[in-house]
């Protein structure tokens, strides 16, 4: 019974020390949550980019310096982030760790013209190219030139220096329509690309290109602890660009650093875990807040990005006093590619409310009016997009309907009406976009080749409807 004080004496004089150590572990745990976030928010342009590598390389034929395409207008089984059914893709990934590369791209002419747009593994533009791209429809031999080049850029080629290894170009065949010879002309015109390293320029090899039309290709974002493993492997790849150095410091303390392996413990990943739900809670709110109107101040259709990243990206993300990573995260939860010249050879508008300002549900039917003579020198389309991965909806006949479809009905204005409903109205079957009763949607306008009345807003698009 005289131990019995004692041991009383030990466990009180010992409850500090206890209640300190839980206290230092749940401050490192806090710790590592909060730097596990930020990695999300600034990282995901890069594991956007390394999401779409990774399917290539694992579900395709494909390789790095090889080229990609979709051989029909893309259907759900691309699940990419906001893509557009109404043009043929065509990804060639790139590597300059052994050299510059050539993107030898072919001039447009009667029956083929394409738009394109090249980045880097953050998915900063290089430049542009295409119908409204550095080479005004010309063609040219881009040239990726990477950070440590130091001999002058070649005559006859577009230089592009880049600040990392990487990256990739999106190819945008054009089509008159979607008739299968069209299709076919659109092909064989986006097969006039060509890649190889300027260290073959003399006798180039001829390039490879793989249909993967029918293979499910999903680098929608996971949110999950799978996060880390993708940004890891870019960590590993690519040199830092110092103004990314702070982030150094922040990934050595989630276990991930420059030539060592990423191999979090069990209680670790869970830290990670619970940090991917905290990070697409503050993303989704931010990108739920919405973005500025565009057609006018009431307007439901919205420029899909903000003002501060389109500025940074025209400006390499090199300005003295900003860089807007928040604002970049979320931009690349639902849509990649970056465009150099936004606005000259394509605009796109966004629209996740109906007009009275309820979030669009797939059980219901909207009507969408699109005014007569819309002011683009190609084409115009609008696409469905679910609402909570931002790829195209599952299960569906088709995605969007645009003005390359010759039977769309017109109304007596010149004016089209769509809808958007999990069944085609009575006698509107041609413009019907099916979507699904059980999940939500969102809305995407494109304008490929805008002219000036478009951005003076002379024409104005009007917001959709629910009709039941």
């Amino acid at each position: 019974m005289k131990l019995l004080p004692a041991l009383c004496l030990l466990l009180l004089t010992s409850l500090p020390a206890m209640a300190a150590d839980k206290t230092r572990s749940e401050i490192a745990d806090r710790e590592i949550e909060r730097k596990a976030v930020q990695a999300v928010v600034w990282g995901m342009p890069a594991v956007n980019y390394d999401l779409m590598r990774q399917e290539m390389l694992n579900k395709t034929p494909g390789k790095v310096g090889h080229v990609i395409y979709w051989g029909k207008p893309l259907d759900w089984k691309n699940q990419t982030l906001t893509p557009n059914p109404d043009a043929l893709y065509f990804m060639a990934f790139f590597d300059t760790k052994d050299g510059p590369v050539v993107l030898d791209l072919p001039a447009a002419e009667a029956k083929g013209s394409f738009n394109g747009n090249i980045v880097t593994v953050w998915q900063q533009p290089l430049e542009d190219a295409g119908l409204l791209g550095a080479d005004k429809g010309k063609g040219g031999k881009f040239l990726i030139l990477p950070p440590d080049y130091k001999e002058t850029p070649h005559d006859g080629y577009i230089p592009l220096k880049s600040n990392v290894y990487g990256g990739y170009i999106l190819f945008r065949s054009n089509m008159a329509s979607h008739d299968t010879a069209d299709v076919e002309a659109s092909i064989e015109y986006g097969k006039k690309m060509k890649v190889y390293p300027l260290s073959a320029a003399a006798n180039p090899p001829q390039t490879v290109f793989s249909d993967v039309k029918d293979i499910v290709f999903d680098s929608t974002i996971q949110w999950d602890a799978r996060f880390f493993d993708n940004l890891n492997r870019v960590v590993q790849e690519e040199p830092w660009i110092a103004r990314d150095r702070v982030m150094i410091d922040q990934l050595k303390s989630l276990g991930i650093e420059k030539g060592k392996p990423f191999k979090p413990d069990s209680h670790v990943k869970s830290l990670l875990a619970k940090a991917m739900k905290e990070a697409q809670a503050l993303l989704q709110a931010k990108y739920d807040d919405g973005f500025a109107p565009f057609f006018s101040e009431t307007s439901r259709w919205t420029f899909p990005g903000y003002a501060d990243v389109v500025t940074a990206a025209q400006r390499d993300f090199d300005e003295a006093d900003s860089y807007p990573v928040d604002h970049r995260g979320v931009i690349y939860t639902m849509a990649y590619i970056g465009i150099k010249r936004l606005g000259a050879g394509q605009f796109y508008s966004i629209s996740i409310r109906d007009k009275d300002g309820r979030a669009f549900d797939g059980r219901h039917t909207y009507k969408l009016n699109v005014p007569a003579n819309v002011p683009v020198q190609q084409y115009w389309s609008v696409t469905a997009y679910d609402r909570k991965t931002h790829a195209l909806i599952k299960n569906v006949s088709r995605a969007s309907r645009s003005s390359q479809i010759p039977d769309l009905a017109k109304n007596a204005d010149g004016s089209i009406d769509l809808y958007f409903a999990p069944k085609p109205p009575k006698g509107k079957h041609a413009n019907w976009v099916p979507t699904n009763p059980k999940r939500h949607f969102e809305l995407m306008f494109r304008a490929y080749g805008p002219t000036k009345d478009f951005f003076d807003k002379k024409w104005v698009l009007s917001d959709a409807v629910r009709l039941q």
